[in-house]
């Protein structure tokens, strides 16, 4: 039976070093062209701009939606325009930004040698996330919180990436860097869940504890594989 690997995207196959912030920032100078006006010092902006997309990342609003309020709040009511205009900038940072992580190509090349299915499933917005999945060097199926509704850790954004994998869940494994969304979701979706930890890091007291732990991406590989052997054929 196929063995499939799930892996979020930010702080796992790639870094936006901020991406989204600077986007933020850099609207600021189209809105004082429309008559609009900062909040505050370049610090304060960057703090309310961070705590946007902190609620925005939580599901409670789109980012389009997050646009508008961050527009509004300047002091400029023609919004459409200038969430086009964010979602330009975004993209357009990708390349200048994004930064895949150590062992990224190779990890997945040498997973779909050995025939395992990959596919992303990351919280975040289209079209940046697959923007960033490319930029890395991700040509597989990408599943993205905001096109299927739901944000992990709820288990419905697990079961899309397993409808994608093509596996059922004791044969899927996601690896992720954060123990709640990433970790605990994907356990509590019935998958093992890989702990990336390049730091090498205390994990948080209360948290569902990881299948695994491995410090380097490219262990994944050895890891799924050697227990993909190990395990007996069911039927």
């Amino acid at each position: 039976m196929r063995v499939g690997v799930g892996f979020d995207f930010d702080h796992t196959l790639g870094i936006g070093n901020k991406l989204e912030r600077i986007a933020f920032l850099r609207l600021l100078e189209p809105i004082a062209a429309r008559g609009g006006h900062a909040l505050g010092s370049l610090v304060d902006e960057t703090e309310r701009i961070d705590a946007l997309l902190t609620l925005q990342r939580s599901g409670a609003c789109s980012i389009e939606d997050a646009v508008r309020r961050f527009v509004r709040e300047r002091g400029v009511a023609d919004t459409e325009s200038l969430v086009e205009r964010f979602i330009d900038i975004s993209l357009s940072l990708v390349d200048q930004l994004v930064i895949p992580m150590p062992d990224t190509g190779a990890t997945l090349a040498a997973l779909r040698s050995a025939g395992v299915t990959v596919a992303i499933l990351t919280n975040g917005w289209e079209p940046l996330q697959t923007r960033k999945a490319l930029r890395a060097g991700f040509d597989g199926p990408i599943v993205v919180s905001s096109e299927i509704g739901a944000q992990k850790p709820d288990p419905a954004a697990f079961s899309a990436l397993l409808g994608v994998l093509g596996v059922p869940a004791d044969r899927a494994w996601y690896v992720g860097d954060d123990p709640r969304t990433d970790i605990a979701g994907a356990i509590g979706a019935g998958l093992r869940g890989v702990w990336l930890d390049p730091e090498h890091l205390e994990y948080p007291a209360g948290v569902v504890r990881p299948t695994h732990t491995i410090h380097r991406l490219a262990e994944i590989v050895a890891l799924v594989t050697q227990n993909a052997a190990a395990a007996p054929a069911k039927g």
